[in-house]
């Protein structure tokens, strides 16, 4: 990369707004913007942060990836329900040696990437933290903030993206096992991102409040355990309960699926919960919780399981 990288930040949601926007305080950020494009060309964008609040005063917010045109570093931030219009969107934003880094939840999204763009490296990004969207152009970050990043192509181009975001001032780390990584993360996702929806509409306080709920919590977290450790992936249950700890920590908090669900927008199915439930069976492991819930989603949000 050049000393001073390009940078593109495709889904310009709360993920995409706040990391995008820390990383625009030291870099060159152009922003993919739909719903908040006009408020945030006039006003700027806000973020409301436990680390301190800023406010960029000027963003490059764009309609389009080919007003953006070639950049150094593609951050795609959309949701995984989107991802069949992820080749048309990158595809004008890249030139030779371009890095894409997926902030995706779930599972496949490295895959996905790779396979449309073979020529380019690929990175993945798992974002631990709690952020909301306020109004338009306004961001609020309420707790944690961790980025744990990992490659899937073995290019080396992973120190490059971990050293913009911590020069940006974000809490980075690099990973040598990114499939890990993945797994790590669902441990939290699928049952608080799943349960918020399938017991009507709750928060993380609500759902851990619950005796019944708090069972399945931790029926959930030791199937995703067992998943990955027949992956190949070892889990330290008392990893589980850090996540549990932490959740109280963070108080009332809606998960992104709940807020999704709650706005009658697509809710991430398939690759919070259905893959992961493909490879269980794939595998030969019993995952009767993870079922049951990824049935209970398919039905709330209206999905066709299959």
């Amino acid at each position: 990369m050049p000393p001073q990288p390009s940078i593109a930040v495709v889904g310009s949601g709360s993920v995409g707004c706040y990391y995008g926007a820390r990383l625009a305080l030291k870099n060159d950020v152009a922003f993919l913007m739909r719903r908040d494009l006009a408020s945030v060309r006039e006003k700027g964008l806000m973020v409301h942060s436990i680390a301190g609040d800023f406010h960029l005063d000027e963003v490059r917010a764009f309609a389009t990836t080919a007003e953006i045109g070639p950049v150094d570093l593609v951050v795609i931030a959309l949701k995984t329900t989107a991802n069949g219009s992820l080749p048309d969107l990158v595809a004008p934003l890249l030139k030779n040696g371009t890095i894409l880094l997926t902030l995706q939840n779930g599972l496949g999204n490295e895959d996905f990437l790779h396979t449309a763009f073979p020529g380019h490296p690929v990175l993945g990004g798992l974002c631990f933290v709690c952020i909301n969207r306020g109004a338009p152009g306004v961001i609020h970050h309420l707790a944690h903030g961790r980025v744990e990043m990992g490659e899937f192509t073995a290019t080396g181009a992973i120190a490059t993206a971990a050293a913009l975001f911590n020069g940006a001032g974000l809490d980075c780390h690099i990973l040598p096992d990114l499939g890990l990584a993945r797994w790590r993360k669902l441990i939290w996702n699928v049952p608080f991102n799943g349960l918020a929806i399938a017991a009507g509409g709750i928060d993380t306080q609500q759902i851990l409040a619950r005796p019944e709920l708090l069972a399945r919590t931790r029926a959930l977290m030791h199937e995703i355990v067992t998943i990955a450790a027949a992956l190949g992936h070892f889990i330290d249950p008392a990893f589980a309960e850090g996540n549990l700890r932490g959740t109280r920590e963070m108080g009332p908090y809606r998960p992104s699926s709940l807020i999704d669900f709650l706005a009658g927008n697509a809710v991430e199915v398939e690759a919070i919960w259905g893959e992961p439930l493909r490879r269980a069976r794939n595998c030969g492991v019993a995952a009767p919780e993870l079922e049951k819930l990824y049935f209970e989603i398919c039905r709330a949000t209206g999905y066709g399981a299959v």
